[in-house]
């Protein structure tokens, strides 16, 4: 796996990083990752139940660039799921580093398997272990600080709903209250392009946010 990952940095020399397995991972190491929002953890209900965290922690890890601004994690959910992150407002740069990325990740599929490439379905598009990633597979998010809605998830659930924007915990799908902040993402994988959910994310945020900082002015009246 680690021969695997290297290649990456071949094709792509500010992707190069390392990876980490979670079997014998230092601890120290491990919980840096956890509190960066970089590693998942084990304990989701839903991939307990459909038997995903079987042999946990066997066969899992992660991968991230020196920057930690593109991350690769094997055997979460998904066999893969690319990430490309950092902070600030800056979603070209996320997204663009993202297709690179992928592209690159693929190249090193292919040159590992014999040619395989990612499932993907004329029909329903690239195939996930969730039927809700069905089609682009992507999800994009930003945390973000919105006090304006603070106690009152109804109403933040109400307009994310309008404008096709999923929000959730900023530790995961299944995570409880984290305060004000919150992860926003498109609600939708299916139907739609990449450039369109990404569209939709940024109109959605910008909108809620705007939306929050009336909120907060008028309670602070």
């Amino acid at each position: 796996m680690k021969q695997a990952f290297a290649k990456i940095g071949e094709i792509e020399p500010d992707l190069a990083g390392e990876y980490y397995p979670l079997l014998g991972m230092d601890e120290a190491i491990r919980q840096q990752l956890v509190d960066d929002h970089f590693l998942f953890m084990s304990g989701d209900p839903n991939l307990k139940v459909g038997g995903m965290e079987r042999d946990w922690p066997e066969g899992r890890g992660i991968f991230h660039n020196k920057d930690k601004t593109f991350l690769v994690w094997v055997n979460e959910e998904d066999q893969l799921r690319i990430i490309s992150m950092q902070k600030g407002g800056n979603v070209n740069e996320v997204f663009s580093r993202l297709v690179r990325g992928i592209n690159a990740v693929e190249k090193v599929v292919q040159e590992v398997s014999g040619g395989k490439k990612f499932m993907f379905d004329d029909h329903l598009g690239f195939l996930h272990s969730c039927p809700t990633n069905l089609g682009t597979g992507m999800r994009a998010s930003v945390h973000i600080d919105l006090k304006g809605y603070a106690g009152d998830k109804a109403a933040l659930k109400e307009i994310c709903n309008e404008l096709n924007i999923q929000p959730r915990g900023t530790r995961g799908e299944s995570s409880g209250d984290t305060g004000s902040v919150y992860d926003l993402s498109n609600k939708h994988r299916l139907g739609y392009s990449e450039v369109e959910l990404v569209q939709t994310m940024i109109d959605g945020v910008n909108a809620i946010w705007k939306k929050s900082q009336e909120r907060e002015a008028a309670a602070a009246q």
